[in-house]
């Protein structure tokens, strides 16, 4: 036997002794944290990464439902109701408004374009909502909006990336929801802690990676969930295979996988086995949470869902299903509202009332269900696109048929509902034009860091070591939006 060397001995010493026989001990590591504003939030255990863990103070939700409507839905023909734009349809945007400033498909001098879409005033709130949007008008007063919202991304793929990543390439960062499970774990011991749906046939334009786990252990990416055959690919056992067996193999592969994280200790070893575990418990739990005929007809009416179909109304009952089971981040990329108005399905007429009609009954369903249940005080629903529209005509359309709307980063508006919100309240304006935010601008780290304030996460102490440096879901930048918050 050869003698050991100075890393054999090294290796030999376990996190238990360390930390046992330290002079200070456990006790004077938590002491030394507190002196020093460190976090005592409690780390992730690599043999129980879906564990809940204690968050940095106090939190307003446990629960976070992001609705992502992938393409960016026009602002201005939904929320942000502008007067003055409707009297000067028609007449050449202001140079002073576009000199200098890049749109995707959009130069020289476009037209003014007002909505199409009525608008009106609802609740004790008095909030604008176009007609468009019926239902989610009625609940004006339960909804938190925010007209003020900025970023610099006007292309699809980087402005999601950047919304739900932190980061506007496609670099490997951390999805919104893999550092929200990171920072939290999940509430359930039978599914994992971020959950993702995608509907309108199409996935978002920043791809898998608005939910990955970036340099974060793979643990903490989101499960893609299907509505139609297996609920997540692989689910079933293979023909021949019945659990005995399944649990036997399984108990085969996790030794072996015991003893590599014992020679090499690779936390991603631990992970795997994790995440095998968690298989095999969603194989009992997965296919009855995923079965929405045990809901009443009536429910399912209120939705518009249709069990066994795929449809973002299904999507949306599920995930009250899935925080109801202790889901920590449940995710809905809805793909399609891109109304550039470069043909029929673009128009901001009849065919944006259309999209509307398929999100606005299920999503206002969805906080109606939450409220009732007495789970929305737990919840925080957060629906916004990845970009605003441009308040004049695309520039390919000009003089056509068909009315649409450029990419537009300067200016949009998104609503929040659920615990630690001010509801019925609008929050920020844009110009009379709605071009530029005019009061209380909001940027996407800002939200990031509100989505995590109100989960009891401090932004800025959230962060993971990666490559010799700490990084965090907002970069160097964002503040909570105070304003919003009750």
């Amino acid at each position: 036997m050869r003698p050991l060397n100075a890393v054999d001995e090294l290796a030999r010493i376990t996190r238990r002794h360390f930390l046992g026989s330290g002079s200070l001990g456990l006790g004077g590591l938590a002491l030394g944290s507190l002196m020093s504003g460190g976090s005592l939030m409690a780390s992730p255990a690599a043999d129980e990464p879906f564990a809940p863990h204690l968050s940095q103070f106090p939190a307003k939700v446990k629960n976070v439902i992001f609705l992502s409507m992938s393409g960016g839905p026009s602002q201005l023909d939904l929320f942000d109701y502008k007067p003055e734009l409707l009297r000067r349809n028609g007449e050449d945007c202001p140079a002073s408004l576009t000199e200098g400033k890049p749109f995707a498909f959009t130069s020289g001098t476009p037209k003014l374009l007002g909505s199409p879409q009525p608008f009106q005033q609802y609740g004790e709130s008095g909030s604008w909502v176009s007609a468009a949007l019926p239902r989610l008008a009625a609940m004006a007063d339960d909804l938190t909006f925010i007209k003020s919202l900025h970023t610099e991304q006007f292309n699809h793929g980087p402005a999601e990336l950047l919304m739900l990543t932190g980061i506007p390439r496609t670099a490997g960062r951390p999805s919104l929801g893999s550092w929200v499970t990171y920072g939290l774990g999940s509430d359930s011991h039978d599914l994992p802690g971020f959950m993702v749906f995608t509907s309108g046939g199409s996935l978002p334009s920043s791809g898998k990676a608005g939910w990955g786990s970036g340099f974060l252990p793979s643990v903490y990416q989101g499960v893609q969930c299907r509505t139609g055959g297996d609920p997540v690919l692989s689910l079933s056992d293979p023909d021949g295979m019945n659990r005995t067996v399944r649990r036997q193999s399984l108990d085969a592969l996790n030794d072996l996988n015991r003893l590599q994280a014992e020679e090499l200790r690779n936390a991603e070893t631990a992970t795997r086995i994790a995440q095998y575990e968690m298989a095999f418990r969603m194989q009992v739990v997965v296919p009855e949470l995923m079965d929405l005929s045990q809901e009443t007809a009536e429910l399912l009416a209120d939705y518009g869902a249709q069990p066994g179909a795929a449809s973002f109304a299904n999507n949306c009952l599920l995930a009250r299903r899935l925080v109801e089971k202790g889901v920590r981040f449940v995710q809905l990329s809805d793909w399609g509202w891109d109304f550039h108005g470069t043909n029929a399905g673009e128009d901001l007429r009849d065919n944006l009332v259309k999209r509307c009609q398929l999100m606005d009954r299920p999503v206002a369903a969805l906080i109606r269900d939450l409220k009732q249940r007495g789970l929305l005080d737990e919840t925080l629903v957060v629906w916004m696109g990845e970009f605003g529209r441009t308040p004049f005509r695309e520039g390919r359309t000009a003089g056509g048929l068909h009315l649409g709307r450029d990419h537009h980063p300067y200016s949009n508006t998104m609503f929040m509902a659920g615990g630690g919100m001010k509801p019925g309240i609008t929050f920020g304006a844009t110009d009379e034009l709605g071009f530029h935010v005019a009061e209380h601008p909001v940027h996407i780290h800002d939200v990031q860091a509100t989505i995590l304030h109100l989960l009891g996460l401090d932004h800025t102490r959230l962060t993971y070591r990666f490559q010799g440096r700490d990084y965090r879901l907002t970069d160097v930048s964002g503040q909570v939006v105070q304003g919003i918050l009750s």
